[in-house]
C-alpha cells in the first residue's frame, strides 16, 4: 500500500454500478488496485465501506486507516491469481487444526478445552460433514482423509473475495472449523475470537497479563473482526 501513498486530490467520492459488481470513483475518476487493476467490489455495501474510507482521508492517504481498501485489494491483485494454493493452504489447516491439539494436564485445561471445543467439532461434524479427532499432547497425527477432503473442497468453492476474507479468519484463530464457524455465524465473532485464544487465556490467568502480548493480541482480534465484517460484506455465502 506504500506505494500508492499520495495525496488527496479528490472532493467527491461515489459508488456506481460496474459489470456484475460496483466500483467506487474520485471526482469521477476509477480507483485502481496497486497492480493497476480496476476496484471492483461484488456488493454494494463492501463498495461503500470501501468509499467511506476514501471519504475520510485528510491531507495524505494513509492506508492503514483504510483495511477494506487493503483487503479488496488483496482479493483482486494476489488471491485472484493464486485461488487455487491459497485455498490449499487454508485447507491445511484442518489437518492440524487448533481444536484438535489438547493439553494432557493439568485436569482443569483439559477440561476447559473439551468443554468449549467440542461443541464446535461437533458442529463441524454436523453441519460440515467433516468430524476432526481431537489428540492430547503436540504430535501430529493425520486426520480421516474424507473428512479433510470434504473440508477442503468447500475451501476451494469460496470466491476471491470470500477467500481473502477466510484466510484471516483461519490465520487468526489456527483453526479450519472456526474459520468455517465464523462464516456460517455458528456464534459471534467476539465468542469464537475468545474460543481461539483459550490457551493464552490460561497462561495470563497462571502467570498474569503480559502487557505486550495482550496489546498484539487485542490487534489481532481487531484484525479477526474486520475479516468477518469483509467476509460478509463479499455477498452471500452458499457454503452450507
Amino acid at each position: 500500500m506504500s506505494e500508492w501513498a499520495m495525496k488527496r486530490f479528490w472532493t467527491e467520492v461515489a459508488v456506481e454500478p460496474a459489470g456484475d459488481g460496483h466500483r467506487v470513483t474520485l471526482d469521477g475518476r476509477k480507483v485502481k488496485t496497486p497492480a493497476k487493476a480496476e476496484l471492483v467490489l461484488p456488493t454494494e455495501p463492501m463498495a461503500r465501506a470501501v468509499a467511506d474510507e476514501w471519504a475520510a482521508q485528510q491531507d495524505k492517504v494513509d492506508p492503514l486507516t483504510m483495511p477494506f481498501t487493503r483487503s479488496a485489494n488483496s482479493a483482486i491483485d494476489r488471491v485472484t491469481h493464486q485461488r487455487a494454493e491459497v485455498a490449499d493452504m487454508l485447507a491445511a489447516y484442518g489437518d492440524a487444526d487448533l481444536l484438535c491439539y489438547r493439553a494432557d494436564a493439568p485436569e482443569a485445561l483439559v477440561e476447559r478445552q473439551a468443554a468449549n471445543w467440542d461443541p464446535a467439532l461437533g458442529w463441524a461434524e454436523a453441519v460440515l460433514g467433516a468430524r476432526l479427532e481431537p489428540r492430547s499432547g503436540l504430535m501430529h497425527a493425520p486426520q480421516d482423509a474424507a473428512a479433510l477432503d470434504r473440508l477442503a473442497g468447500r475451501v476451494h468453492d469460496l470466491g476471491p473475495f470470500h477467500l481473502a476474507g477466510f484466510h484471516d479468519l483461519v490465520g487468526l484463530t489456527g483453526s479450519l472449523v472456526l474459520g468455517f464457524a465464523a462464516a456460517a455465524d455458528w456464534r459471534s465473532a467476539d465468542e469464537i475470537w475468545a474460543l481461539s485464544r483459550l490457551d493464552e487465556d490460561w497462561q495470563a490467568e497462571q502467570w498474569g497479563v503480559d502487557d505486550e502480548a495482550a496489546e498484539e493480541a487485542e490487534k489481532k482480534r481487531r484484525d479477526f473482526a474486520h475479516a468477518k465484517r469483509f467476509f460478509d460484506l463479499s455477498g452471500p455465502w452458499a457454503g452450507l
